[in-house]
């Protein structure tokens, strides 16, 4: 019997898997750049050490709302956007076709709490579903941090696309409400944390700041209805 030395067959899963990893790197969007007035963004700080810039990413104005395709994962403000105390801040995120340009789904969804955006001090929180019926909480601080979890968790209330290609739709708010922080997708709180876990040293400064979007990488919604409300 011929027994094949470990290193072959490790050599050998990998070069298996090779193919869908570079699927799955971020890819650069033809005619990228931010072009909705006001607005500005930033690549996630792995994307900035690949190599990948704001201008491999879409951020553009298209109909009632905006169109963002992706390119490296990035997050998107408009600085005249805040919110403080007591808000929710909401918008639809329609997938046209869900995985068009990965092999696995990613998530995109609202931001909130975002202080020194743009700089190596910047902080926020996010909530974002992806078409899968998964969604996930995480914030941005000193270093990254979960919320509920490395790869978050399904909720009935997050819509699955009914195959690859389809179109699926999410309403997405966040809402801060005394000492705690919610997320509701599609009219129903699918998580609802203390503030005083959020707001904390290494992670948010505050839950008051700026609001924004947030994707994934190779990924494509258009935005529509963004708004903050208050009680």
């Amino acid at each position: 019997m011929r027994i094949t030395p470990r290193p072959a067959l490790a050599l050998a899963a990998l070069l298996v898997a090779a193919p869908a990893l570079a699927q799955d790197a971020s890819r650069a969007v033809a005619g990228g750049g931010v072009s909705v007035a006001g607005w500005t963004g930033r690549v996630d700080a792995n994307e900035a050490k690949a190599g990948q810039t704001l201008q491999n990413a879409k951020f553009e104005k298209m109909g009632d709302g905006m169109h963002v395709t992706t390119g490296p994962a990035a997050t998107y403000w408009n600085p005249a956007n805040t919110a403080s105390g007591d808000y929710t801040v909401k918008a639809t995120f329609r997938e046209p076709k869900y995985m068009a340009h990965n092999n696995h789904p990613h998530p995109y969804g609202i931001v909130i709490g975002g202080n020194d955006l743009g700089t190596d001090k910047e902080s926020y929180l996010y909530c974002a579903a992806y078409g899968n019926g998964n969604f996930i909480v995480r914030g941005f601080g000193p270093e990254p941090f979960q919320v509920n979890g490395r790869r978050g968790e399904t909720n009935a209330a997050v819509k699955k696309a009914a195959a690859a290609g389809e179109t699926v739709t999410q309403e997405i708010a966040m809402s801060v409400k005394g000492d705690k922080v919610e997320c509701a997708i599609n009219g129903t709180v699918v998580g609802s944390y203390p503030k005083a876990d959020l707001v904390a040293a290494g992670k948010l400064k505050s839950t008051d700041g700026v609001y924004g979007i947030r994707f994934g990488h190779n990924t494509e919604a258009h935005v529509s209805g963004l708004t903050v409300t208050k009680p």
